[in-house]
């Protein structure tokens, strides 16, 4: 029965006992109920409540004590390293196999139990309000890509702004410092401005230590980075996301909105176009609680922006290696071919997406950069001039392996390689062949792939003639320059006629 039902025939058992029969035993049979509630309505106008029934749990009652032993250890854990309600039923699986019980039955258990130790993991949240231009926020997270027909997993950087909403997200092979600084400026392009603060987590890439509070020790290169651009920075409270809860709603929506289906692109720089237009493209929905799409919101915003810097932040990290007798220089673990002497001291700048090595003020190679460690980052080109003195080690070698995994031999050059071994002998022929690559450098791969397989088609293997297709296509030929006759037309004449001619060359023929 209902309360307020209750209620009411409490008042009518008052009402009758009051003004009516005058007996409990009268009452109870006039109105059809049982003397004791006869009593209790006397007693009070508001019925008692209800005792909560103990309800029997034939199933979870003999795990009741292993469950609430497995959450006692949890609570001097660390944090990370606690049981969830799955891991709990796998145990019970394998320690208390005689029990048979479902996963949801053990979650809604657990989940009682964690509220009733203070351990809910739902907090109440403050509506915040922002000024246009006053913070953004930034965080990483992870996500996966098809890149040359590969699936790779990448870490995509993402600044959000607090007040007009808009966002913009790009892709690392790694959340390294560089690619974390380098990001910051794209981002400050993508808004045309910078945020007066900036609030993130306690990434390393800013953070070396955690002090009291909301105190810390932050890493050299980000007070340079954030002294140059003027903007200030608030980090969270560790473990506490909800802190920057705009970008942590950021990475979700555009993850199941842009990364869903997962994405197919070239390479990373292909990628990054591709985010770049999807954040475009979010700038025509309209948030909820704002009058206005983001993308309007987002240029009205500018004008209270940081005005941008002169001159980027120079994050590239700088190294002096010399090249061993591999033609390599040693960059974080990894080797990198550069076209150098053995023994030359260079300049190395790397970059979140490239090595590049500067000689003499210029730059002579220029790598993407690898992230595995002890790999060989190598280049045919490099080593052209050591294999026309060494043609003998082309085939065997592991820059050709490179360009061919890469793509970068195709079947033409085999082709070619085969009749000019066989027209010139095979150290004469290497050689010839090492020539052709040398244009490389000048016209492109694509050009010169192009000049090797038109001068095949046309029966030829000779080096001079692929020199003259691949700079072709930048002869000029000269026009003949347009003269206006004037007054010269009038000793125009019609051009003869050859017909009479024709006729009697042709009667001397029959004749």
């Amino acid at each position: 029965m209902e309360r307020r039902a209750k209620v009411e025939l409490f008042e009518r058992i008052r009402r009758e006992y009051e003004f009516g029969v005058g007996t409990i035993k009268g009452v109870a049979a006039k109105l059809g109920v049982h003397r004791r509630m006869v009593r209790q309505a006397l007693l009070s106008a508001q019925p008692p409540e209800r005792k909560p029934v103990e309800r029997v749990r034939p199933v979870m009652g003999p795990l009741l004590a292993f469950i609430d032993a497995i959450l006692e250890a949890d609570r001097r854990a660390p944090r990370k390293q606690r049981h969830t309600a799955h891991r709990i039923w796998q145990r019970i699986v394998a320690e208390r196999p005689e029990h048979k019980v479902a996963e949801v039955t053990v979650r809604q258990y657990v989940r009682e139990r964690k509220a009733q130790m203070g351990w809910s993991t739902r907090t109440v949240c403050v509506p915040q309000s922002y000024q246009l231009g006053q913070e953004g926020q930034v965080d990483w997270y992870e996500a996966w890509a098809e890149l040359g027909g590969a699936p790779v997993p990448l870490q995509v950087f993402s600044m959000r702004s607090m007040a007009s909403g808009a966002a913009f997200h790009r892709a690392y092979y790694r959340a390294t410092q560089q690619a974390f600084l380098e990001a910051h400026e794209h981002a400050f392009n993508y808004f045309q401005g910078v945020f007066a603060v900036l609030r993130y987590d306690n990434l390393k890439a800013a953070v070396k230590k955690i002090l009291r509070g909301y105190q810390r020790e932050e890493t050299a290169r980000f007070i340079a980075f954030r002294s140059h651009w003027r903007f200030s920075s608030e980090f969270c409270s560790p473990h506490e996301a909800h802190e920057k809860g705009g970008i942590e709603s950021e990475a979700g929506y555009f993850r199941r909105n842009h990364w869903v289906p997962v994405p197919k692109a070239r390479d990373l720089e292909d990628l990054n176009a591709q985010l770049l237009a999807a954040c475009r493209a979010d700038q025509q929905r309209q948030i909820a609680g704002h009058s206005r799409p983001v993308g309007a919101l987002m240029i009205e915003e500018r004008a209270r922006l940081l005005p941008l810097a002169e001159h980027g932040f120079d994050i590239a990290e700088v190294s002096f290696p010399r090249v061993d007798g591999l033609g390599c220089i040693r960059v974080r673990t990894n080797l990198y071919s550069v076209p150098v002497e053995v023994g030359r001291t260079v300049e190395v700048r790397l970059h979140p997406s490239c090595v590049e090595i500067w000689n003499q003020g210029r730059c002579v190679a220029r790598h993407e950069r690898c992230y595995e460690r002890h790999q060989q980052v190598l280049d045919l080109e490099h080593y052209l001039d050591v294999l026309e003195r060494k043609p003998g080690a082309l085939v065997g070698s592991k820059p050709l392996a490179v360009w061919r995994h890469r793509g970068l031999w195709p079947e033409s050059y085999d082709r070619l390689l085969s009749e000019l071994i066989n027209r010139h002998g095979k150290q004469s022929g290497i050689r010839q062949m090492i020539r052709v690559l040398s244009l490389i450098k000048q016209h492109g791969h694509r050009r010169v792939r192009a000049a090797v397989e038109e001068a095949l088609s046309l029966g030829c293997s000779d080096v001079a003639a692929i020199r003259h297709l691949a700079e072709a296509a930048d002869l000029v030929r000269a026009r003949s320059a347009i003269v206006e006759l004037g007054a010269l037309s009038r000793y125009e004449r019609p051009q003869p006629s050859l017909t009479g001619y024709d006729e009697l060359l042709g009667q001397e023929a029959a004749s």
